[in-house]
């Protein structure tokens, strides 16, 4: 499926369908994981929640996806461990990835008790480096990249397969885009940052301090000293696992 792109781990394309575009209160009602091996094997789920709250219309409208569709299907606290262990060991990638699916898998995680493992993880953002080149949304870069109409589009499974096809077209079609998912990842995150969210990074002397946020430019370990009640706030929010373990060690040391 790949002709462009060179795996060195599995690669799991990710694509969720939900209640609204709010990562901090909205839920998930589809999951759509592809999942390609370096060997080029593909396994393809597709797995519908029952969100526990009403679908809103305006969300159906987009999805197509009512409360009906999903009154007999199992919470997202239920299928959370079964998702985590099938992801074990993947990079991952999507469209719009970093700033939605991710951060609303966090989100669910933590409202199951959970944790969704982010560090260690390789991540490419069709969207971002589409963004970066062209900026339209996943209809119109399925045109562009492939030319191809979307056909089923706000579907999860149809838009997995969307992505992993623009995905493999745009690197074919840059020149200068790395063809591996290290490489890919360095285009799609903050070079400065230390975790994935963005959140941390290293001043020129070498200091950890908040690159964006409240208190974007100040030291982490000063922070950690006057304001623990913020890292603690952090430690209990929707952050992704990366963000948390530096937040935790920081407080570690000022405790």
């Amino acid at each position: 499926m790949l002709k462009n792109i060179i795996l060195e781990r599995p690669l799991a394309v990710i694509d969720l369908e939900t209640t609204g575009v709010d990562v901090k209160v909205d839920r998930i009602i589809e999951v759509s994981v592809l999942k390609i091996s370096p060997g080029g094997e593909a396994d393809h789920r597709t797995r519908r929640v029952n969100p526990g709250v009403p679908i809103p219309p305006e969300a159906t409208a987009v999805h197509g996806i009512g409360d009906d569709d999903v009154a007999d299907c199992p919470t997202f606290r239920a299928i959370a461990p079964g998702l985590a262990r099938y992801l074990d060991g993947c990079d991952l990638g999507g469209f719009n990835i970093l700033k939605y699916d991710l951060r609303l898998l966090a989100a669910e995680y933590n409202r199951a008790g959970l944790t969704f493992p982010i560090a260690g993880r390789k991540v490419v953002d069709a969207c971002h480096l589409f963004h970066q080149r062209e900026r339209r949304d996943l209809t119109a870069a399925y045109k562009f990249y492939c030319g191809l109409d979307h056909v089923g589009a706000h579907g999860a499974a149809a838009d997995v397969l969307a992505t992993l096809a623009i995905l493999d077209a745009q690197v074919s079609r840059y020149d200068d885009l790395p063809r591996t998912i290290d490489g890919l990842h360095e285009h799609c995150t903050d070079p400065k940052a230390l975790d994935l969210g963005g959140m941390f990074g290293r001043c020129d002397e070498g200091t950890v301090v908040f690159i964006k946020g409240k208190y974007k430019g100040r030291s982490l370990d000063d922070i950690a000293r006057t304001k623990p009640d913020y890292l603690q706030w952090m430690l209990r929010d929707d952050y992704f696992d990366d963000t948390k373990s530096i937040a935790s060690e920081a407080l570690r040391q000022a405790g």
